[in-house]
């Protein structure tokens, strides 16, 4: 009986050493997430929040990884998990994973925002390692990596640049922007004028937030001058917002009356001298003549 039991203690202990030695290959991997702190989210709209991870242990496939978003204070508390049923009822059908965990990417998109969808949010990973047929999960939360929302009851309202004036006939180019942090539902511009001349930009300016521009090109007429130009921004779930401005349009100066007058008063002038100068020379060669004329005459009675 003591050898037997000598036996079960040997090998409780050898599983005890390779159970130590699995979990420590596992920890001895340095994992890291990296997640905005804080990001805007526009009630009724959608936010798409930044995370990306890394680790020690080598390229990892997507299948050997699981992606689970829960609050902070609570990681039962899911909003994000591949099991439907393991999600927070008021999140079910409003998030998704956007990236794909096998690129290290764990990017999250929630819709249809809620005032009280503030977080903090924090990601964790589970790893799937097979010992001897038999699968093991290793769980990573990065509790010290979180999200907050900042919820926006309002819509931001758009930028515009524009020159001061505008000059009749010639191009009058203005530039639309607006913030967002819903790249996968864009806001939608518009202008209230009837232009083909539009140009749309969207760019992402880091941290969560990207920058919607429309850049608009007309050439002002008489009737625009005074006239008021709008810039609306619809966003995801129906929300709007807009920026007025006013337009002056200054006229082309014309100087044909000063200049058409100063041409016929120079031009008279010139004609007027140049007749003068002629009269002049015609009665001086008249006197020259006169005079050969009569000195002939009297040389001839002589």
């Amino acid at each position: 009986i003591p050898s037997r039991n000598m036996d079960n203690e040997t090998k409780f202990m050898i599983t005890c050493m390779l159970f130590t030695a699995i979990c420590s290959s596992v920890s001895s991997d340095e994992w890291k997430a990296t997640v905005v702190k804080s990001i805007d989210a526009l009630v009724t709209s959608c936010v798409v929040v930044p995370c990306s991870f890394s680790h020690t242990g080598g390229n990892l496939p997507s299948s050997r990884l699981r992606g689970i978003w829960h609050e902070k204070d609570d990681k039962k508390s899911n909003i994000y998990h591949e099991d439907y049923t393991l999600i927070k009822d008021s999140f079910k059908e409003r998030t998704q994973m956007l990236g794909r965990l096998g690129q290290n990417n764990c990017t999250l998109e929630i819709t249809g925002v809620k005032d009280h969808d503030n977080g903090p949010f924090c990601f964790q990973v589970e790893l799937v390692r097979t010992e001897n047929n038999d699968p093991t999960k290793y769980k990573f939360s990065f509790v010290e990596d979180c999200v907050e929302l900042n919820m926006l009851t309002e819509p931001p309202k758009p930028a515009v640049i524009k020159p001061k004036t505008a000059t009749l006939g010639e191009p009058y180019t203005v530039t639309c922007s607006v913030i967002h942090t819903c790249p996968t539902h864009v806001p939608k511009l518009s202008w209230n004028l009837d232009s083909t001349n539009i140009i749309v930009h969207h760019k992402d300016i880091k941290h969560g937030n990207w920058e919607m521009q429309s850049i608009l090109t007309f050439i002002p007429e008489e009737k625009d001058d005074n006239r008021e130009i709008t810039c609306t921004a619809e966003f995801n779930g129906g929300l709007k917002s807009s920026e007025t401005f006013t337009l002056h349009v200054k006229r082309i100066e014309n100087y044909n009356h000063i200049i058409i007058p100063a041409v016929v008063g120079i031009g008279t002038a010139l004609l007027f001298g140049i007749f003068c100068i002629f009269m002049r020379i015609k009665l001086s060669v008249n006197k020259k003549e006169t005079f050969l004329l009569s000195s002939v005459s009297r040389l001839s009675c002589r």
